[in-house]
C-alpha cells in the first residue's frame, strides 16, 4: 500500500509540474510575441520549448547550477512578467527565478522585486528604438539553411533581423520546389517546424505566410535588392566562393546592401569569434566581417578562458571532425590527398587552419599551438581536443570549476556549455546552441600539475550557425537590452 500511495504521489506530482510547465510555456511565447521578449533559463532557449524540455532545464539548473528552483518559482516570475511594461529584451528566467528565491525576504512581491532588478528595461523611458534589419542570404546549402530556419523562429515581431531574400545560381521551377523541400526536411536537423510553400510564380518561398524572394545571379554585382523593397542589407555569405576583402567587397556594389558577413575564415577582413573579440570591431566603421569557422568557435572560448586564468605556454589541438561536403562519398578524385576517400567509410586525416585561426581572434596565443584534423564518418557532431601546458599549477577540480564559471558568468555565458554527464556521445550535441561543450567528466590534468588535456564537442552546423546569429545581430545593432 505504501508502494502504491509514493507511486500516486510521484505521478500527481509529475502532472501538476507538466500542467505548470504548459501554463509556462504559453506565458513565455506571450512575452516573445507580444512584447518582443526573448526568455531564457541560464543561457537555455525557452521559446518553441516542449514541457519535457522546460522540465529537464530546471533540473540541469539544480544540478550544473546549484541553483534549486522548480517550476512553481520561475512560473511566477513570468506571470508577474507578463503584467509588466517591459521593454523588448533578452532576460534569463533562472537568474530572475534564483535571485527571488534568495531575496524574498526584502520584497512585499515579485512584482516588486522585478521592478527593482528590470527597472532599466520597464516604460516608454527605457524604450531603445531598434530599425530591424533586412538580411540576404548569399547562397543555401548546409549553413545558409540553418541560418534560415534560425531567422524565420526568432524573428518574433519582426524587430531584429528580417529574411527577405535568398541568391543561387540556379532559378529553375524544379530548383525553387527543391529548395522549399530542402528547407522543410533536413536529415540531421529533423523537419523545419512551419509551413513552406514555393511560389514558382513569383520566384519564391512562402514560409509560414513569409515571402522570401529567391534570387538568380551569376555574380553579386549585377543584384539589385532595392528592386525587391530590400534596403541596407546585411548580406550572409555562406557559398565559400568569396574568402578576401576585394572578393567579398563585391557584395558592396550591389543596391541595398550595406554589409557583409562571411560564414567561413576570411583574409583581409576581421575574423570574429562572437563572445571574444567582437567589440574590436565597430560595425559603424566597418563593412565586412567573417565569423571564422565553426572550429575556431569551438577552441577559442575555452583557449581564452584558461589562457586568462593559467596562462598557456604551448599546446596541440586535434580536431574531430563530422565529415563535409568537400569530400567523396565513394572513392574518386580529389585536389587534396586523402579527402578523395569514401567519407562514410574512412577516418581521414587532414589539414586544419585552427592553429593559425586562433591568432587571428587572440594575437600572439596561435604561434603557440599546433593543429591537425581527423574526419570522422558521423554527418554532424564534432569534437577538439586540447592538450595544453600551462603556467600555472592547477588541478583537474581546479580546471573543471574554472570552466564551470566561464559558462555561467561572464562575457562567455551564450558560447560555453558545461556539460556533467558520463554518457556524451556525439549525437547528444546535434541542437546545441553553444559553439562549445565543455566534457567535464574527460577532463585530464598530469600529475606536473601543467599538462591539461580538455574535450569540447560541438555542433558543426548546428553551434556554428547560433555564433553567425549572435555576429549578426552585433552587426546590424539590433541586438536588445539583457539580464543574464
Amino acid at each position: 500500500m505504501t508502494e502504491g500511495r509514493t507511486y500516486e504521489q510521484g505521478t500527481q506530482s509529475r502532472i501538476q509540474s507538466e500542467k505548470a510547465a504548459v501554463n509556462f510555456s504559453k506565458l513565455i511565447n506571450d512575452l516573445w510575441y507580444d512584447k518582443g521578449i526573448e526568455t531564457l533559463l541560464f543561457r537555455n532557449q525557452l521559446i518553441d520549448k516542449r514541457t519535457s524540455e522546460i522540465l529537464n532545464l530546471h533540473n540541469y539548473a539544480r544540478k550544473v547550477v546549484g541553483k534549486t528552483i522548480n517550476i512553481e518559482d520561475t512560473l511566477s516570475v513570468v506571470e508577474a512578467m507578463n503584467r509588466m511594461d517591459l521593454c523588448p529584451a533578452r532576460l534569463d528566467i533562472g537568474k530572475l527565478a534564483s535571485e527571488w528565491i534568495e531575496e524574498a525576504d526584502h520584497f512585499s512581491s515579485v512584482d516588486a522585486f522585478l521592478t527593482s532588478k528590470l527597472r532599466d528595461h520597464i516604460g516608454a523611458d527605457n524604450r531603445k528604438e531598434i530599425e530591424p534589419r533586412d538580411v540576404v542570404l548569399y547562397g543555401f546549402g548546409r549553413i545558409g539553411r540553418l541560418a534560415a530556419r534560425e531567422l524565420i523562429a526568432m524573428e518574433g515581431k519582426g524587430e531584429q533581423l528580417r529574411l527577405r531574400a535568398i541568391v543561387t545560381r540556379d532559378g529553375s521551377k524544379e530548383t525553387i520546389e527543391k529548395r522549399a523541400s530542402l528547407l522543410r526536411v533536413d536529415s540531421v536537423h529533423g523537419p523545419f517546424p512551419g509551413t513552406v510553400e514555393p511560389d514558382e510564380e513569383n520566384d519564391a518561398l512562402i514560409v509560414n505566410g513569409r515571402t522570401i524572394h529567391l534570387i538568380t545571379a551569376r555574380g553579386p554585382e549585377e543584384i539589385d535588392y532595392t528592386a525587391y523593397g530590400i534596403n541596407n542589407a546585411l548580406i550572409i555569405d555562406n557559398t565559400g566562393a568569396f574568402r578576401d576583402d576585394v572578393a567579398l567587397a563585391r557584395h558592396l556594389t550591389a543596391k541595398g546592401a550595406s554589409k557583409v558577413l562571411l560564414t567561413a575564415p576570411g583574409k583581409g577582413v576581421p575574423n570574429i569569434v562572437h563572445g571574444v573579440n567582437q567589440l574590436n570591431f565597430d560595425p559603424e566603421n566597418i563593412d565586412i566581417f567573417s565569423a571564422a569557422s565553426c572550429t575556431t568557435n569551438a577552441i577559442v572560448p575555452v583557449l581564452k578562458v584558461i589562457n586568462d586564468t593559467l596562462g598557456i605556454e604551448k599546446g596541440h589541438i586535434e580536431t574531430i571532425h563530422a565529415y563535409t561536403n568537400d569530400q567523396n562519398l565513394v572513392d574518386n578524385m580529389h585536389s587534396k590527398y586523402r579527402r578523395g576517400r569514401a567519407a562514410a567509410l574512412n577516418m581521414v586525416i587532414t589539414e586544419t587552419g585552427a592553429g593559425s585561426a586562433v591568432d587571428k581572434v587572440i594575437p600572439g596565443l596561435g604561434s603557440k599551438l599546433t593543429s591537425n584534423a581527423i574526419r570522422v564518418p558521423v554527418p554532424d557532431g564534432s569534437l577538439a581536443i586540447l592538450n595544453l601546458t600551462v603556467k600555472k599549477d592547477t588541478s583537474r577540480e581546479a580546471v573543471n570549476e574554472i570552466m564551470r564559471n566561464a559558462a555561467l558568468s561572464g562575457p562567455l555565458v551564450e558560447q560555453i556549455m558545461y556539460h556533467i554527464s558520463n554518457e556524451l556521445v556525439s549525437s547528444d550535441i546535434i541542437g546545441n546552441p553553444c559553439p562549445s561543450v565543455f566534457d567535464s567528466q574527460a577532463t585530464i590534468v598530469h600529475s606536473d600539475n601543467k599538462t591539461l588535456v580538455l574535450y569540447v564537442w560541438y555542433d558543426n552546423e548546428f553551434g556554428y550557425t547560433k555564433q553567425v546569429m549572435r555576429l549578426s545581430k552585433y552587426i546590424a545593432k539590433v541586438r536588445r537590452k539583457s539580464y543574464y
